[in-house]
């Protein structure tokens, strides 16, 4: 189970704050590249591609935050809808939900979350959807 933390970065090695100044500086667009990017800030490719979907810093406007999960459903009837329901109940809403074609009755499924509402903690969504009866490998892809 995957937890979340906010820290002091002062406990954090020195790679993770290079990471978000690299991510930072390709969603400006002052650099094209990963490889630039890593090199300005001076750090490898291998760190940047291990730490980019795990370290980020807090927005000033936590409020207006956004998450994307992925699960894997079993083709039955109504477990969908009970995923959903969850994710009701903490008042996330969600924006797109992408879901596959079903291949050994499993269906892959991403949903995009819009957590301006949001009551509770990932942990605890990710935790109460795991709960649901057809849902298995439930995860965190990204959140900003």
């Amino acid at each position: 189970m995957e937890k979340y933390y906010i820290v002091d970065s002062s406990i954090l090695p020195e790679s993770f704050d290079k990471v978000i100044q690299a991510r930072q500086l390709l969603e400006s667009g002052k650099v094209k590249q990963v490889s630039e990017a890593v090199k300005v800030v001076g750090i490898s490719r291998g760190t940047f591609y291990k730490y980019k979907d795990l370290v980020f810093l807090p927005e000033e406007n936590m409020m207006d935050r956004k998450a994307v999960i992925s699960l894997m459903l079993e083709n039955k009837r109504g477990i969908l809808s009970k995923v959903l329901t969850t994710i009701s109940e903490t008042s996330a809403s969600v924006l797109t939900i992408n879901q596959n074609i079903p291949i050994h009755n499993i269906a892959s499924i991403v949903i995009s979350l819009d957590l301006s509402h949001f009551t509770g903690t990932i942990d605890n969504l990710l935790g109460k959807i795991r709960l649901v009866d057809g849902a298995s490998n439930v995860q965190l892809v990204s959140i900003e």
